[in-house]
């Protein structure tokens, strides 16, 4: 288990890694996987119980499950850097006929990957369904999911967040990133979500706040999130993040959700993330 100042330097090399895999191939969404990049690192790194020699049963282990497919590269980068497949392989990002596809895919058989969740609002139905599993086969491991605001304007979530309370699925904790942006503009213009506490709370859920782009709190609310687990509710975590965070030019405006950098913004960019790990 990794320390508070030791997943700050993954961090920064994960960041790192979004930023080159993405201008690699002109190609992808850095935004939103830069500011999930402290969330799914102390997730790996701290908080899940899982096994490197993966196995797509999954028993006997946390499960996780990205519904936002679209910040891949995040993803990959903190597989990658905890042991699921080579470091190398992140400079194939995106390029015909590799594993690293820009949503991630399972017919490539990539490692740590469970599901294609290319199309949004799948995830947390999946999440469920996994948690429940273990539920019947006496697993007491749990199920995290991560989904995006804009995600939630997706109808099939709100059946979902009906289904786990009233089933008891209290082995699921949910994150969702709410950083506001989305692909069309902020959140609150394209379709408002208004308070997401008051609605998951009105819907039974057990509902944890997190500012996700602070290593100290991200693993204090993940450890309490865990201890709350069996006690007859699902959990949510609201997440706040700025898209972008790490590299100033692109922090919190939703047109980096999907460009890349071109060569003078990466070496602005990684000039203000550290080196902590070695570059693939």
């Amino acid at each position: 288990m990794a320390s508070i100042d030791d997943l700050k330097k993954i961090t920064s090399q994960v960041r790192r890694d979004i930023v080159r895999m993405v201008h690699t191939v002109q190609s992808g969404h850095p935004g939103g996987s830069l500011g999930c990049a402290d969330f799914l690192t102390a997730l790996y790194f701290h908080s899940m119980h899982h096994h490197t020699d993966f196995k797509m049963d999954g028993k006997n282990e946390d499960l996780f499950f990205l519904s936002n497919g679209h910040i891949s590269p995040v993803f990959y980068s903190v597989l990658a850097r905890s042991g699921y497949f080579d470091v190398k392989e992140l400079a194939s990002f995106r390029k015909i006929n590799t594993r690293l596809q820009g949503h991630p895919t399972t017919h490539e058989h990539l490692p740590g990957v469970r599901i294609a969740s290319g199309s949004l609002g799948q995830g947390m139905s999946v999440a469920i369904g996994a948690a429940l599993t273990k539920k019947l086969n006496k697993d007491p491991h749990l199920v995290f999911s991560l989904h995006g605001d804009g995600e939630l304007q997706e109808g099939q979530n709100w059946e979902a967040i009906l289904f786990a309370p009233h089933n008891q699925v209290d082995n699921l904790i949910i994150t969702i990133d709410v950083n506001g942006q989305q692909i069309d503009g902020p959140t609150s213009k394209v379709l408002s979500l208004d308070s997401l506490k008051t609605k998951f709370e009105a819907f039974n859920w057990t509902v944890l706040a997190m500012n996700g782009n602070d290593m100290d709190d991200v693993v204090a609310v993940l450890d309490k999130a865990k201890s709350m687990t069996g006690q007859g509710k699902p959990i949510c975590i609201l997440m706040k993040t700025e898209m972008g965070k790490g590299v100033d030019f692109m922090e919190g405006s939703h047109e980096w959700h999907g460009i890349a950098p071109n060569d003078d913004q990466l070496a602005k960019a990684l000039a203000q993330l550290p080196e902590t790990l070695g570059d693939y």
